[in-house]
């Protein structure tokens, strides 16, 4: 069974008309595999134990069998949370509420995310007016645990998601911590990439005899990738990587160092490109800006670092550039699954100096790909093909518009922005769905 295409009808698995037409609102309208495979056993009530590669449906696989279970629940709705997802990041935990939101507003189950980076005074008002289900980043979570301004007494399900990553940034002792806070005999649920030893020492502590549901190898790409290797000169990379950073987008860039990410998309958006940066030391509204600007297309770069190469999803991302290959290639697989999401194509460029050459090969042929590698220039053809139609250069640095200073003309329009007139893909200021390139 190919892995990328829909298996089977919502309805047949047990889904609600309703969720099934809000499912169909959001333009799903078919499960993929990992859907599939757990919904039968999630909606029964059993632990599941689920393994999936970036991309395959994670989200979707667990929210709907949350969603159905609390609202079949006999529990009277309280103003302490029924239903836990815990997540790595502040990206994630708002990707996964953008998901749950329109579902639970299907079946009047309300939702709220608590994560470091802002205030929580915002987060203690939602849990007192009441909240079914809370998607949380484990430090924010515990801290306010030990307020005593949240409870999980009445968590009913638990969902652990990129539990890998979990592990990779240190938080499964306070996910241990949490989950001893929740009462034994819930629903629990482990949604990851990888499985590694911290993680499978979580599995058989808190998961009751759980089905397993594997759809891809630990480490698999998507097959609709076209991956290069391009090796460039040092004083060549700033100009390549410029070049394959005028496209229409969206494009992903990854650095290495927070440093890098926000020197290059500075200097892209003086130069006329429309970019924006995302790693660690921005505040948490500057991150949601950034977010929120390259997803509506007003941005049409993004340049991370590895805090966007896990869980987050844009629509139609084409082209992912490894400005800086990753250090492992675990991170390789995580910033690669960024593009060809859902069924779609992608390409993946890595950027690679003659002195990094063997690194990158060790880091290739670990991760699993045959790239095509070929020594370019600025010039060499294939850099343009890359890269597909040109974007329009602003004539201003790009500045999103949240920045902008109060009663500045254009109301909220960003300074330089590409028109809103719809497109052919249907959504304001972004080109259509470009083809696969060969």
């Amino acid at each position: 069974m190919d892995h990328d295409e829909p298996v089977e009808d919502f309805g047949q698995l047990g889904i609600s008309p309703a969720l099934v037409a809000a499912l169909a609102a959001m333009g799903i309208d078919r499960p993929f595999a990992i859907q599939a495979s757990s919904l039968p056993h999630s909606l029964a009530g059993r632990d599941v134990l689920a393994r999936g590669r970036t991309g395959s449906g994670k989200t979707v696989a667990f929210a709907l069998p949350v969603i159905t279970r609390l609202a079949a629940s006999a529990t009277p709705s309280r103003r302490r949370p029924r239903a836990l997802v815990l997540v790595p990041t502040r990206e994630l935990a708002t990707q996964v509420a953008a998901t749950f939101e329109p579902l639970a507003a299907t079946v009047g189950l309300r939702v709220t995310t608590v994560f470091g980076g802002v205030s929580q005074l915002r987060q203690e008002r939602a849990l007192a007016n009441g909240v079914d289900v809370l998607i949380a980043c484990p430090g924010r979570l515990e801290d306010l645990v030990g307020q005593r301004v949240c409870s999980l007494e009445d968590i009913e399900i638990t969902v652990l998601d990129e539990a890998d990553h979990l592990s990779d940034l240190g938080f499964l002792p306070a996910v241990r911590r949490l989950l001893d806070r929740t009462p034994a005999n819930g629903q629990r649920m482990l949604f990851s990439a990888t499985l590694d030893n911290a993680v499978d020492a979580v599995v058989q502590r808190y998961l009751h005899d759980p089905v397993r549901c594997s759809v891809d190898p630990t480490t698999a790409l998507p097959a609709r990738i076209d991956h290069h290797v391009l090796t460039v000169g040092t004083t060549d990379k700033a100009a390549v990587v410029a070049e394959l950073a005028s496209g229409e987008g969206p494009i992903l860039l990854f650095t290495r160092t927070k440093y890098a990410a926000r020197k290059l998309a500075r200097k892209l958006a003086r130069d006329g490109i429309a970019a924006v940066e995302l790693h660690g030391d921005l505040a948490q509204n500057a991150r949601d800006r950034n977010m929120a600007a390259f997803r509506d297309g007003q941005a049409t770069v993004l340049v991370a670092t590895d805090i966007a190469a896990r869980g987050i999803h844009v629509d139609g991302v084409a082209l992912v550039v490894h400005v800086d290959p990753p250090a492992e290639h675990k991170a390789f697989a995580h910033r690669s699954g960024r593009t060809a999401r859902a069924g779609s194509d992608g390409t993946v460029v890595t950027i690679s100096t003659p002195e990094q050459r063997a690194d990158v090969d060790k880091l290739v042929r670990l991760a699993g790909i045959k790239p095509t590698v070929t020594v370019v220039t600025t010039t060499h053809p294939l850099v343009a093909e890359l890269r597909g139609p040109k974007a329009a250069l602003l004539d201003r640095p790009f500045e999103p518009a949240a920045l902008r200073p109060a009663g500045s003309p254009g109301g909220q329009a960003p300074v330089g922005a590409p028109s809103a007139t719809p497109s052919a893909g249907g959504r304001p200021g972004r080109p259509g769905p470009r083809r696969r390139r060969r």
